[in-house]
């Protein structure tokens, strides 16, 4: 599965999955899922350095939502002063 792994270890890692009780899978997604948030804005603001946090967010919005959507939920993408309202 993972070409960087040891057969192995994979086939404990795969166990160890399976026995992972339910809330505790839905607790890792939440985790890897605000991890991915952290990395997007990460790099958004790496081409954005002149964003406020709030235009960050927005631009955040536009990634998980898909612009369309991001549009229609939080208005058009622009530069967004700090003191505006926060998308989240």
């Amino acid at each position: 599965m993972l070409s960087d792994t040891h057969p192995k270890m994979e086939a404990l890692q795969i166990e160890l999955l399976r026995k992972t009780p339910p809330w505790r899978k839905v607790e890792m997604l939440g985790q890897m899922y605000e991890t991915t948030k952290q990395l997007a804005l990460v790099g958004l603001r790496h081409r954005h350095p002149e964003a406020s946090e709030a235009e960050l967010r927005r631009r955040l919005a536009d990634l998980l939502l898909g612009p369309q959507l991001a549009e229609r939920v939080y208005g058009p993408l622009r530069p967004i002063k700090e003191d505006d309202e926060d998308v989240d």
